[in-house]
């Protein structure tokens, strides 16, 4: 069960303004990322559900979370249906995030009131996911549309609250443009929890690197 409802949930990424996501299969090596994470200063982060048996990896991952991470708001991204929602909210996920528009997605999260994050390339689906309910949308691939169709959302639709997630950097360049375009909160994945050249996670650079864009965001947000 969810410890965070969905309006606390959104109140973290509007004021943190950043959602870390990642993947891996194997569970020590998940608690060692989300260990730099945390270490990092970051108090929400995406799991992405893409892999085989990928539920048996967040539930581990969550109850390390809840019993040495305390303030950690875990959730999943990478759900596709409800279904699948419903399976993950039992494990505990605090919020949803989806790579397309599912109304059955909303249902569910709705019913228990969890934040969930549908990805949407349009203003009739964002107008869509907000008549559905939806707090912040993901705005995915964030790099195609980039922030210039933020700004463009932003003209007609003052009140949504836009996560761009794809091409976004942990440079202050990537996350000026972005915010100063409007956006309430970055998913970046690959381009902050990083490997080295030996393809191995680099634990230390990506607490450096958290740390880092937390305090870009914050200094923006002011």
């Amino acid at each position: 069960m969810a410890q965070y409802l969905r309006i606390e949930v959104a109140n973290i990424m509007n004021k943190t303004g950043l959602v870390p996501l990642f993947y891996d299969s194997d569970i020590s090596t998940c608690k060692k990322i989300l260990d730099a994470l945390y270490s990092g200063g970051a108090r929400l982060t995406e799991f992405t559900a893409r892999g085989d048996f990928a539920e048996d990896v967040f539930s581990e991952l969550n109850k390390y979370a809840l019993s040495k991470l305390p303030g950690m708001v875990l959730g999943v991204g990478s759900v596709t249906d409800g279904a699948s929602a419903s399976r993950y909210m039992g494990l505990g996920a605090n919020f949803i995030v989806t790579p397309v528009l599912r109304e059955d997605v909303a249902v569910v999260c709705n019913r228990r009131k969890v934040l969930w994050s549908p990805g949407c390339g349009s203003l009739t689906e964002i107008v869509k996911a907000e008549e559905l309910g939806c707090e912040i949308v993901k705005l995915f691939p964030g790099g195609i549309y980039g922030p210039d169709f933020v700004k463009a959302i932003k003209g007609p639709s003052q009140w949504t609250s836009i996560m761009p997630t794809g091409g976004v950097s942990p440079t202050k360049e990537n996350l000026e443009s972005w915010f100063k375009a409007g956006v309430t909160c970055v998913g970046m994945g690959s381009k902050l929890v990083v490997k080295d050249s030996k393809g191995m996670y680099d634990f230390t650079r990506i607490e450096e690197l958290t740390k880092t864009s937390l305090q870009i965001i914050s200094d923006l947000k002011k």
